[in-house]
């Protein structure tokens, strides 16, 4: 199925493609799936199906979470990212039924993009990947603060820091971020000197919307 109504934008964290994307769905009158929309389902997913994404649904004891080794960790995200594909699909279908303008900040992989969409509706936004690890529990939102407060509360809190970075790393590695960057589809590189402006009409011109 081809989606000739939405506009995907993926790539790296702290790029801002959450931004970009209630951006132009307001100035569209679009609709905006933002940053994890798939959880929507979250509540109804079977647990065998789908095992990476409702490991934190079931979850008991938090410490786990940031217990696991950067293999785990990783293997957990790449998990993630599958599943959330199943979900992502199964929800434009409908969304783009609408008849609106439908922009996404979405997981699917740029592989599966280039099956569903083409190069003009699939747009990689990149920052530093040493940003998404430095700058992890800068954003004061619940989720992040929280599992700062708990690896402060481990036994060795420098060594629960040091070894969840390294999870962060490995995610947000030069491998992955080349991965994007060579997937073919138009890139935008964060740069603190371009106005939310300006970047709204770099993606207008990749989109053609203008």
């Amino acid at each position: 199925m081809k989606f000739e109504n939405v506009y995907f934008i993926n790539g790296t964290a702290y790029a801002g493609k959450s931004t970009l994307v209630k951006a132009l769905a307001d100035k569209y009158d679009g609709i905006a799936c933002e940053e994890n929309y798939h959880d929507a389902l979250l509540a109804d997913l079977n647990s065998a199906e789908f095992p990476n994404l409702t490991y934190t649904r079931d979850l008991l004891n938090w410490s786990e979470f940031i217990r696991r080794t950067p293999d785990e960790y990783e293997a957990w995200v790449n998990g993630c990212n599958k599943e959330c594909t199943v979900l992502e699909l199964k929800i434009l279908e409908e969304v783009s039924r609408q008849g609106k303008k439908v922009f996404v900040d979405t997981n699917i992989p740029a592989e599966v993009l280039w099956s569903i969409s083409d190069i003009e509706h699939v747009l990689i936004m990149l920052a530093d990947p040493d940003i998404s690890v430095n700058k992890f529990f800068d954003r004061p939102d619940r989720e992040k603060q929280f599992l700062y407060q708990l690896l402060l509360k481990e036994a060795d809190p420098d060594k629960a820091l040091d070894n969840f970075r390294e999870c962060l790393k490995r995610i947000n590695s030069k491998e992955n971020y080349n991965k994007f960057l060579n997937s073919g589809f138009h890139v935008i590189l964060r740069d603190e000197s371009r106005t939310m402006e300006e970047t709204l009409q770099l993606a207008e011109t990749v989109f053609r919307l203008r």
